[in-house]
């Protein structure tokens, strides 16, 4: 049934809105050559007005030739034959948008992960429908925060307390927090090159930023010297799109940066749990003493695409200004994903998933 919203038809009479919105219609192509119209009494009811309201519309549309009246069948969409001119200047009929599919093939390593994703939300579901009622902490569920910081400890060796870390929706979103966290008077270093949604997001948000240009080592020696900034963005393993994976030395070189004018690090961490062909590499944020380092990561490319979740892990100092400026939001993650995931890292399975992985990869080298 033909829906219009009467209530937005300013100072038009009623009869005259419909009659205007029937036209649009037949001219978009939204009403089809010869479909029948709605029987005067159910349009009337269903739009909450008066028979003769419609009928006037009606009668007002066949003497223009946008309906016909057929004699005890109803009234008629007639055929436009309209010049191509006229057609371009019309707005044009509504559009629906396809789904994108650049999705590749799933390989096994991601049947695998799909299948036990599938089973833990079902398991969840049966087990916890509650949990579809709640509303999380601004952070994120204190099951997901519990089951990181484990996993952090375990594989990282980095020691974190649960209500240190706040969960979000991919890297970007949090990138924005870091943001309106420190502030938009602070200068902003990044890595040249470096992924350009990190520049583009903080801009977005009103930060200023500087790049510093890498070497084989990071970011040069002579450019941290010469930054001005306050705050350093880095991805210390595997650099997008270098591939530069800072040593120890400058590392270490990066926490005296932030010491020596009181400013913070970001550690961009996405990539560090597919180091291969070693142990994962010791983060920034474990070999820190002085509170400097926000950690960032996310589940984007270690477990699927599609799971929008990151994590950030915050300094202690930073807690109470973190509670005090953004405390406010609600958690931009629905509950069920965290549980779900929470479950995942708590049962061992993301380990697991990471380490047929990181199998497969030795295998596929060595056949090469």
């Amino acid at each position: 049934m033909l829906t219009y919203g009467l209530n937005r038809r300013g100072n038009r009479t009623k009869s005259a809105f419909l009659y205007e919105k029937i036209k649009e219609d037949i001219l978009n192509g939204k009403l089809k050559p010869g479909e029948k119209m709605p029987s005067k009494r159910m349009f009337s009811e269903h739009l909450s007005i008066s028979v003769i309201t419609v009928d006037r519309a009606y009668q007002d549309l066949t003497a223009e030739g946008y309906l016909s009246a057929r004699e005890r069948s109803g009234f008629y969409v007639c055929e436009m034959l309209l010049p191509e001119t006229e057609k371009k200047n019309l707005s044009p009929a509504r559009a629906y948008l396809k789904e994108e599919k650049t999705a590749a093939p799933a390989d096994r390593d991601e049947e695998h992960c799909l299948l036990t994703v599938a089973r833990i939300t079902r398991k969840i579901l049966s087990a916890q429908p509650e949990i579809l009622l709640m509303k999380p902490s601004h952070s994120g569920c204190a099951s997901l925060r519990n089951a990181l910081a484990d996993y952090l400890f375990r594989f990282r060796g980095m020691n974190v307390q649960p209500e240190q870390i706040v969960i979000g929706s991919g890297a970007e979103y949090l990138y924005g927090l870091i943001v309106q966290l420190l502030g938009r008077d602070i200068l902003y270093a990044i890595e040249d090159p470096s992924y350009g949604k990190i520049r583009a997001v903080y801009e977005a948000n009103g930060a200023r930023c500087e790049m510093l240009e890498m070497d084989k080592s990071g970011i040069s020696e002579k450019a941290l010297n010469r930054s001005k900034a306050g705050v350093l963005h880095t991805t210390p393993f595997h650099s997008y799109p270098s591939g530069v994976t800072a040593q120890a030395a400058k590392r270490y070189r990066y926490i005296k940066w932030a010491r020596e004018r009181k400013g913070f690090l970001i550690e961009d961490d996405y990539d560090s749990e597919f180091a291969f062909l070693r142990k994962p590499i010791e983060t920034i944020y474990a070999m820190d003493r002085s509170e400097s380092v926000i950690y960032l990561n996310t589940f984007s490319k270690s477990l699927l695409p599609s799971v929008r979740i990151g994590y950030m892990v915050l300094p202690g100092r930073l807690l109470g200004k973190y509670s005090e400026k953004l405390g406010f939001y609600s958690c931009t993650v629905p509950v069920l994903d965290q549980y779900v995931l929470a479950e995942f890292i708590k049962t061992g399975s993301f380990e697991r998933h990471l380490n047929r992985i990181r199998q497969n990869f030795k295998h596929g080298n060595a056949e090469k």
